[in-house]
């Protein structure tokens, strides 16, 4: 019987690739998903959020300066994509496949830690990015505060408090990195911020774009972008700031903070 079903099981696989690669599958936004394939992606979503948000403690919330930070964020990060009471979505956001979940019920029907994990964390495949990287956790739980608040405003009297919500006040760069450089925490760092749409990366799954220079075997390299001299420390200088380094250079000033420049150049010493 075990076996009659993983010969089943296979074949349906090998059945799925085949169509996969003779691209019979339609990948395009404009045609929805199949109910089932919606149900497994959401029920699997669904269950990986709850599994991983247990550990995670929830601080006081009721806090009115809080909640208003939070209001601020939220209209910045958030409405775009999510829209707001009386407050539609961007017009990119409506042809995004999965639409953007209403935020009202998720606050509704997610635990505050479970908001906390998506906030911080992303989804995949579906448009949530990862905050972590840009918002440290006390701007996070900020928004978590003001969605706990969000399903009681109206379109009124949402528009009030989004008009009178503090800008977001930026990620803090600090001058040097608070916790050891730790090579895996550098690998996620890369993909968070994109680096793969420029190079191509040993270890970081993703387009692998040949724009830039590869960086396989950029720890033996002498230079950095050819006017620094190879080391941590340079590396982390480049990637902090690399237009002021190099003004004519095509890298871009991502908005990488120094702990994960650090963890970046950690990842980065191992590629030799």
């Amino acid at each position: 019987m075990k076996r009659t079903i993983a010969i089943l099981v296979s074949a349906v696989g090998a059945l799925a690739g085949v169509l996969l690669w003779l691209g019979v599958y339609d990948i395009s936004a404009t045609d929805q998903h199949l109910a089932p394939t919606y149900w497994l992606l959401d029920t699997g979503m669904r269950r990986a959020v709850i599994q991983r948000a247990k550990r995670i403690d929830v601080p006081p919330l009721d806090d009115a300066t809080k909640v208003a930070e939070g209001a601020g964020y939220f209209k910045a990060l958030c409405a775009q994509c999510h829209g707001a009471p009386g407050v539609s979505p961007e017009p990119f956001a409506l042809g995004m496949l999965p639409v953007p979940s209403n935020l009202a019920h998720s606050a509704r029907t997610w635990r505050e830690a479970e908001l906390f994990w998506t906030i911080r964390e992303g989804i995949k495949m579906t448009g949530m990015p990862a905050w972590r990287h840009r918002l440290d956790e006390a701007q996070m739980w900020s928004i978590v505060a003001f969605l706990r608040v969000l399903p009681t405003l109206s379109p009124e009297r949402y528009r009030a408090v989004a008009a009178t919500a503090p800008l977001p006040a930026p990620t803090v760069r600090r001058s040097t990195p608070l916790l050891v450089p730790d090579p895996a925490r550098g690998r996620k760092a890369i993909h968070q911020y994109a680096c793969v749409t420029c190079h191509v990366i040993p270890g970081i799954v993703g387009s692998n774009a040949p724009v830039g220079p590869p960086l396989g075997g950029v720890a033996t390299r002498a230079f950095l972008a050819g006017v620094l001299p190879n080391s941590s420390d340079a590396m982390i200088r480049w990637l902090v700031s690399p237009q002021t380094i190099s003004p004519g250079s095509a890298m871009p000033d991502l908005g990488v903070t120094v702990q994960d420049a650090a963890d970046i150049a950690a990842y980065l010493a191992t590629l030799d």
